[in-house]
């Protein structure tokens, strides 16, 4: 049975992610969603359904390698993976000293160890099957000092790492690697009192979105390996 390839986007549920999918299956990509919360992407699907365009939906919670594990099988019993946006991300606005070690396990297991094992499954299957695109969505944060953000910036900081370093090794098996940095975008990772006093200055999920597809759909042996995308009145003050 011959496997179509697809676009796996996590943390589709919501903000970049989500706009990431629809994005995706508008320009005709076969879009596998996963995130945390299952009804969220079945709401993503009703919309959709308006435009014609639908997701597969594969619920996982990146922070467990055997959810993404699972994901993983269950996604490439039928398809193949072309294109991994690693989206899935949680955050706190809290000083260091106040931020608790659940909330600090929560962003290092979702944001870094996340990434990281989503990465570790496609690999294998992106070599065997002779490339692929892997998108990070990552943050200015890994570029730029904000105070109340120590966990999500060593997360974030991690992960452009980890990734920068993964891209040397796999040069050879014509595997993309593009990291994406947004600035302030309207998702509901802010909380409402910031989101309603700056939402002015801050872009739309959708303007990521079709960044993030751009980059995927050029094709050639030139690629954009790292982008940062700010709102055009700036960084948040």
């Amino acid at each position: 049975m011959d496997k179509s390839n697809g676009i796996w986007v996590t943390g589709a549920s919501s903000g970049i992610g989500r706009a990431t999918a629809a994005e995706f299956s508008r320009v005709g990509c076969k879009v596998f969603a996963s995130a945390r919360r299952s009804v969220e992407l079945e709401r993503l699907n009703s919309e959709l359904e308006k435009e014609n365009r639908s997701v597969e939906i594969f619920p996982c919670n990146v922070a467990s390698y055997q959810n993404v594990e699972s994901a993983f099988k269950k996604i490439t019993a039928t398809s193949k993976i072309d294109c991994l946006v690693n989206n899935a991300g949680v955050t706190t606005f809290k000083l260091a000293t106040e931020n608790s070690i659940n909330e600090i396990n929560d962003i290092i297991s979702t944001n870094l160890l996340g990434s990281i094992y989503t990465i570790k499954a496609v690999l294998p299957h992106m070599i065997a099957n002779g490339g692929g695109t892997i998108i990070n969505v990552l943050s200015v944060v890994a570029k730029a000092v904000y105070t109340k953000s120590s966990a999500y910036t060593a997360s974030k900081m991690g992960l452009l790492g980890y990734t920068n370093s993964l891209r040397e090794e796999l040069r050879e098996h014509n595997i993309r690697i593009i990291n994406i940095l947004p600035g302030a975008t309207e998702t509901p990772m802010w909380p409402g009192k910031l989101r309603e006093l700056h939402s002015d200055k801050m872009m739309t999920s959708e303007d990521v979105a079709r960044i993030i597809v751009w980059a995927y759909l050029q094709k050639g042996n030139a690629v954009a390996e790292e982008i940062v995308v700010r709102p055009i009145t700036g960084d948040l003050k």
